[in-house]
């Protein structure tokens, strides 16, 4: 285990204690979610030079919201959904 030390503005840390958000599990859960929500990030900003790399024209609107709902429906589809 890994000991640290943070320091906090004293309203921080307050409505952090008084939420519930600094004890280890608390602690340990909202690291994971942003190293979770960082390499999200960058699979879709590679994605993204990839994409600009091959020259690929982007998107209307009007198709990415097509695809949107088709996902969407799909999903709605795959859980008994209507």
């Amino acid at each position: 285990m890994t000991k640290i030390q943070i320091e906090l503005p004293e309203a921080t840390a307050k409505a952090a204690r008084d939420a519930g958000l600094l004890t280890p599990k608390a602690l340990e859960r909202l690291i994971r979610d942003a190293i979770k929500r960082r390499l999200a990030a960058d699979r879709l900003l590679s994605v993204a030079d990839r994409v600009a790399a091959a020259s690929v024209p982007p998107m209307p609107m009007d198709e990415i919201t097509a695809e949107v709902k088709a996902a969407r429906a799909e999903r709605r589809k795959r859980a008994g959904g209507h």
